[in-house]
């Protein structure tokens, strides 16, 4: 079993920037890939970003490529997605999850941080 915990969701205004983080506990190894989704209000949920715990490697939903950047800390157990140029349409319940690298699907997930950017 893996725990993820979100933080650092916020109220910040079109053109701000705020940083997620996602700390993960359990069975956690380089076998994983850690991502980052988002639901917005009315919306389905859709892919943001995700990076191999080993070797780092990275991708990226087009709306946030050159405003966002997925990283982690092998040492903490934890991912960041450090959110620049925020945009109103931004708004959402922002998840972390993992999945191993050999499953298309991710078996864990946290319980959601919500961040809200006025115009």
């Amino acid at each position: 079993q893996v725990q993820l915990v979100e933080s650092g969701g916020g109220l910040v205004q079109a053109g701000g920037s705020l940083r997620l983080s996602c700390a993960a506990s359990g069975r956690t190894s380089n076998n994983y890939i850690m991502g980052w989704f988002r639901q917005g209000p009315g919306k389905s949920r859709e892919f943001v970003a995700d990076i191999r715990w080993s070797g780092g490697s990275t991708r990226y939903a087009d709306s946030v490529k050159g405003r966002f950047t997925i990283s982690r800390d092998n040492v903490k157990n934890t991912v960041y997605l450090q959110m620049n140029s925020l945009k109103p349409e931004d708004t959402a319940v922002y998840y972390c999850a993992a999945r191993l690298i050999y499953k298309p699907g991710y078996d864990y997930w946290g319980q959601g941080t919500q961040v809200t950017v006025s115009s």
